[in-house]
């Protein structure tokens, strides 16, 4: 970090120098004035919530992580694409009830790579009904249509739950 060297030495706001908001990033989110998909992955979750901006503050319509798919569904798996896709898949399906007929996704300060969990999450919501601006050449279609033979029947079961209930 540079040091202080004069009057007029900027520090840059808090949540900016913790690395965890670009307020230019999000200042164009906001001006979309649709909801957004909020996606963040940690060490063991990955959570997708649905947000919309008031100018007292953000409201949070709902959320779903991969502890909620644990709880509700027996989905053993916390932070992998198929959690991901069923996160976001189930977070759409309760943003739909909600009235969210289409979102913009934010991924924060992480990195969009090709084949993430990010897009795994994404497409879920687009299968749960949801329109999104979003063309979908990063999401892992490949990796969510044939998920392994250990989870597959689980997937398909939990995936059907969703869908239908």
């Amino acid at each position: 970090m540079t040091r202080a060297k004069g009057p007029t030495f900027r520090v840059p706001f808090r949540r900016r120098r913790e690395k965890k908001t670009n307020y230019g990033k999000r200042l164009g989110l906001v001006k979309g004035g649709m909801p957004r998909m909020v996606v963040r992955k940690s060490n063991r979750y990955v959570t997708v919530q649905f947000v919309e901006f008031k100018p007292d503050g953000d409201r949070t319509l709902n959320i779903v992580s991969g502890k909620t798919l644990e709880k509700q569904f027996k989905w053993p798996s916390k932070r992998n694409s198929w959690s991901a896709y069923l996160a976001g898949l189930y977070a759409g399906r309760q943003a739909a009830k909600n009235g969210v007929k289409e979102f913009v996704l934010d991924i924060g300060m992480q990195t969009p790579s090709k084949g993430s969990v990010l897009f795994a999450a994404l497409q879920g919501a687009v299968d749960a009904g949801l329109k999104t601006n979003f063309d979908g050449e990063k999401v892992p279609s490949d990796k969510l249509s044939n998920p392994p033979d250990a989870i597959k029947a689980l997937f398909d079961e939990t995936k059907k739950k969703i869908l239908g209930g």
